[in-house]
C-alpha cells in the first residue's frame, strides 16, 4: 500500500476534469464540511487527522512516489493505469508532466485546530491551488482526502460522546474526574477495516481518552502528532485474561486459575479476569467469597470482565429475574454485597478499591447510559464500571454518519471570479455553501460560517481557518498534548 503511486489515490472520473472546467480556469476552491449528524445528541464533530493526512500522503508519498521518481517512469506510471482501465490516450499527460517539473504541491489548505468541537456545516478546512496553471488538482484530491480524513473525524467525535457522558455522571454520582479519561477503554482493533483504520480511529479515541488496547495507535500519535510515551501518557493498558487462558486452566479447576493469577502471576497491581467462560454467577457468588481473603489481602485490584450478555442487566440487573437472584442484583450490587466500598459525598455508594468491574462487549452510547444512569438509580456512582468500546462503535459508522463532504465554492475564470454552489431540489441536506468563507465566533462562542466573503476577509486573521499547507510545506503542527488540551477545554462547551 505504502508504494502505490500517489496519483492513483483517486477516483477514476477525477481523472480528466481538467479538460472539463471552463477554458481559462484558473483558481478552484473548495471546502470539506460536516453537513449533518445521524446520531442523536451529537450536533458538533471533533475535527482530528488532517495534520496526518498532509505529512503522509501530500508529502511523503507524493515525494516518494512521484515527484522522486524519474519524471519518464513517474508519468509512466500514471498513463499506465489510466490506459489500461480508460483506453490508451483517453486522458492526455501533460498536466501531471507540468506538476512533475514544478515539484511541489501547489495547493493551499486552512484549517481550524485540530481538537475543535465544530458545528455541522461550518468548514473544518478549505483547500486551494496557488498556481494558475493547476486549479484542476484541487478537487483532484478530494478523494484522498474525504477517504483518509472522514474517519478519524468521525471516531474522535464518537469518542468525545462517551466522554461527556462518563463526565456528566462523575460529577451527578460524586465520581473522582481523573479516573473519567480511564472510563472508556478502546477494544476496537480485531474488527476494523484494515490497519490504517485502527490506527487512526485508535489515535481518535485517545484524544478524550487514556485507556485503550490498540498498540498501535499509541505509536501513531508519537510519529504524527509529536506524543512521547516516555514523557506523557499517551494510552495504557492493564493485563487482563482471555477465554483460552480460562479454558486452559480447566472448568473444574477455575478457582485454582484465579488464585495462581491473583497470588502467583500477579500479587500486585490491576489484572482484569474474564469472568464468564462458564458460569459467571457462580464465579461472582461461589468463587469471589472463597477468594475473598487473597483479594483483600492484594495491593492492587482484580477487575471482573463479563463477555456476554445484555451489559445493563449483566451490570446493573435484571429486572425480570426472581427476586433475591444475583441476575435480579446484578455484578455492581453483588461485589457490593461481599467486599462493601466508600461512599461518596453526593450519597453514592463506590466499590472497595480492590475490586472492579469492565464490560467490554456490544457497548453503545445508549447502552451507557442505561448502564451508568441504572446504576445511579440503585445508588452507584459512576466510577465502579469501565466500559469497553469496540469495533462496533467505531466501524459501524460511514463518511455519513456526519455527512462529510469535500464541494467546490469558489473558482476564476478567465479573470472572473465566480461563487458556485449546488442545490439540489430532490435533497436539500446537500445543498453548499457558497463563494469563499469565513470562519468566526459569534457573541456566544459557537463557530459560524459567513459566506460569500472577500478575498480580503478571508485571508483576514479574523478568519478563524489557518494556514495549514502551502506549496507542500506543513506550515502548522499541532502536538497530541496540544489537542487534548482543545478537547478537556471544550468539555464543557
Amino acid at each position: 500500500m505504502n508504494t502505490i503511486p500517489a496519483l492513483v489515490l483517486t477516483d477514476f472520473y477525477k481523472t480528466d476534469h481538467r479538460r472539463q472546467f471552463p477554458d481559462g480556469t484558473t483558481t478552484v476552491y473548495s471546502n470539506f464540511t460536516p453537513r449533518g449528524s445521524r446520531i442523536a445528541d451529537i450536533d458538533h464533530v471533533v475535527f482530528f487527522g488532517l495534520q496526518y493526512f498532509v505529512m503522509e500522503y501530500l508529502q511523503r508519498r507524493f515525494t516518494e512516489t512521484f515527484f522522486a521518481v524519474p519524471k519518464e517512469q513517474a508519468v509512466g506510471a500514471y498513463r499506465r493505469r489510466l490506459d489500461t482501465s480508460l483506453g490508451k490516450g483517453a486522458v492526455p499527460m501533460d498536466h501531471v508532466e507540468a506538476l512533475h517539473d514544478l515539484g511541489h504541491l501547489p495547493l493551499r489548505i486552512k484549517a481550524l485546530p485540530e481538537g475543535t468541537r465544530v458545528p455541522m456545516q461550518v468548514p473544518t478546512h478549505t483547500i486551494e491551488n496557488t498556481d494558475p496553471r493547476f486549479a484542476w488538482l484541487t478537487n483532484f484530491i478530494e478523494t484522498m482526502m474525504s477517504a483518509v480524513v472522514w474517519g478519524p473525524c468521525t471516531a474522535a467525535t464518537i469518542a468525545n460522546r462517551y466522554r461527556r457522558v462518563f463526565e456528566h455522571w462523575a460529577k451527578q454520582t460524586g465520581s473522582p474526574r481523573e479516573f473519567v479519561p480511564w472510563q472508556g477503554h478502546d477494544f476496537s482493533f480485531r474488527g476494523m477495516y484494515g490497519i490504517e483504520a485502527a490506527c487512526v480511529s485508535g489515535a481518535g479515541h485517545l484524544l478524550s481518552f487514556t485507556g485503550t488496547d490498540t498498540i498501535p495507535a499509541i505509536d501513531f500519535l508519537e510519529q504524527y502528532y509529536g506524543a512521547d510515551s516516555e514523557r506523557e501518557l499517551i494510552g495504557g493498558s492493564v493485563p487482563a485474561t482471555e477465554h483460552a487462558v480460562m479454558c486452559a486452566g480447566g472448568k473444574e479447576t477455575e478457582i485454582e486459575t484465579y488464585r495462581r493469577l491473583l497470588t502467583t502471576v500477579y500479587p500486585r497491581g490491576i489484572v482484569s479476569v474474564v469472568s464468564d467462560t462458564w458460569d459467571f454467577f457462580r464465579v461472582i457468588t461461589d468463587l469471589l467469597p472463597a477468594l475473598k481473603r487473597e483479594i483483600l489481602a492484594r495491593d492492587g485490584k482484580l477487575v471482573i470482565r463479563p463477555d456476554s450478555g445484555d451489559p445493563v442487566a449483566i451490570l446493573v440487573g435484571d429486572p425480570a429475574a426472581p427476586a433475591g437472584s444475583p441476575e435480579r442484583a446484578g455484578l455492581i450490587e453483588l461485589l457490593w454485597q461481599q467486599f462493601g466500598g466508600s461512599t461518596t459525598k453526593e450519597g453514592y455508594r463506590v466499590l472497595d478499591p480492590h475490586v472492579g468491574a469492565i464490560y467490554g462487549d456490544s457497548i453503545t452510547l445508549e447502552r451507557q447510559q442505561a448502564i451508568l444512569q441504572g446504576l445511579a438509580h440503585k445508588g452507584f456512582a459512576s466510577c465502579n464500571v469501565v466500559l469497553g468500546i469496540g469495533s462496533y462503535t467505531y466501524q459501524h459508522v460511514t463518511r455519513d454518519t456526519f455527512g462529510f463532504a469535500m464541494k467546490a465554492t469558489f473558482c476564476t475564470v478567465n479573470g472572473e471570479d465566480r461563487e458556485i454552489y449546488k442545490q439540489p431540489r430532490t435533497d436539500s441536506k446537500k445543498n453548499s455553501h457558497r463563494g469563499l468563507i469565513a470562519v468566526r465566533r459569534d457573541e456566544r462562542g459557537e463557530l459560524r460560517a459567513h459566506f460569500p466573503v472577500t478575498r480580503a476577509e478571508e485571508a483576514s486573521r479574523t478568519n478563524l481557518l489557518e494556514p495549514v499547507f502551502e506549496n507542500g510545506k506543513l506550515l502548522r503542527t499541532q502536538t497530541l498534548a496540544g489537542i487534548r488540551a482543545i478537547v478537556e477545554r471544550e468539555l464543557t462547551s
